[in-house]
């Protein structure tokens, strides 16, 4: 099997930080890496949400209101100004309240800039009146560059989230399934530790709802590290389907489930467990979902994988299906 790099050689430099691939290491398995042409130089990913006190049927205007911002047509001339790919997924948190999200994507920033004025969003979002909404809003946006930005996928036919808008596919890659693989696919990591800022724990929970019809703004963070991890099982056959909801899905629960209520013991500011959802029924039937979470630095999130149980257990639990299927 020859193996190649998921870095992209324009994107490769001489390493003043060495790599953590083992000597003369050869995957058990193959996976791939999305690939960008060399004129994008950063995406887009923003994560646009309305939340309810419960599932009850009312986020359909929600729904609609932001489809018809990501839907706004082209210009004459011009390509569409909405994203170049967008999914809505949903999680209902610890506390009961119903989000429903789009995650959309674009290939530069200027494209993104371009779409919050152009259709309206900006303005839209800018003059909420928070006394007024019977919901509440959220949006959450990214601007990674590509020397930070990295992919890997079991199947060089299947993407999952911003690899959507890949140019093609490379593989089999040589950086996966040994400690230290999701550092060296990242460009960035060849010549910077990516270190963050200090982990700061949220303050105690204030008055009972103290943060209801107000507006809250979240700086972000230096080297913030934001991983989304996506399963599909909607295209499997019977025994791989059983073999992945009894085994895997439990494990994959119960760790993103200590990501989301424990996080701080480890440097995770958030994390959701999200299903894919039909935009139109909002019916979580997709037999897809994806972890969301962000922690403070990368080496966070690699201490976490490396040394925690309920990561050990998923990491143990999809080596050992690879074994089976």
């Amino acid at each position: 099997m020859t193996l190649v790099t998921a870095i992209p050689e324009h994107l490769q430099v001489e390493r003043t930080i060495p790599a953590s691939t083992p000597a003369n290491y050869e995957p058990p398995f193959p996976e791939y890496s999305a690939q960008f042409a060399k004129d994008v130089s950063s995406l887009v990913m923003a994560v646009i949400g309305a939340q309810f006190p419960s599932k009850t049927g009312k986020e359909e205007a929600a729904i609609s209101k932001v489809n018809s911002f990501l839907a706004f047509p082209s210009e004459d001339g011009e390509e569409a100004l909405g994203p170049a790919f967008s999914e809505w997924a949903a999680v209902t948190d610890p506390k009961g309240y119903y989000n429903i999200t789009a995650l959309a994507y674009w290939k530069s920033e200027e494209a993104y800039q371009k779409w919050t004025t152009k259709s309206g969003f900006s303005s839209w979002w800018e003059g909420l009146d928070t006394q007024e909404q019977e919901n509440g809003w959220f949006i959450e946006v990214f601007f990674p560059t590509m020397d930070r930005f990295e992919t890997v996928f079991s199947s060089g036919e299947i993407p999952e989230g911003a690899a959507e808008m890949r140019d093609g596919v490379v593989g089999p890659i040589k950086e996966h399934v040994y400690w230290g693989s999701m550092r060296d696919r990242l460009a960035a990591a060849q010549t910077d530790a990516l270190k963050g800022e200090e982990f700061l724990k949220a303050p105690a929970e204030q008055e009972p709802n103290g943060n209801l019809s107000r507006r809250i703004r979240v700086p972000g963070k230096q080297n913030l590290a934001i991983i989304r991890s996506g399963q599909d099982w909607a295209d499997t056959a019977p025994e791989e389907r059983k073999l992945y909801v009894k085994m895997m899905h439990p494990v994959l629960e119960a760790g993103i489930s200590f990501l989301r209520d424990h996080g701080d013991e480890v440097g995770c500011y958030s994390c959701r467990f999200m299903d894919i959802v039909d935009p139109v029924t909002r019916s979580a039937d997709k037999n897809r979902t994806f972890g969301l979470a962000y922690f403070d630095e990368l080496a966070s999130l690699e201490k976490w994988s490396r040394e925690h149980p309920t990561h050990l257990a998923i990491f143990g639990g999809g080596f050992s299906s690879t074994q089976l299927s």
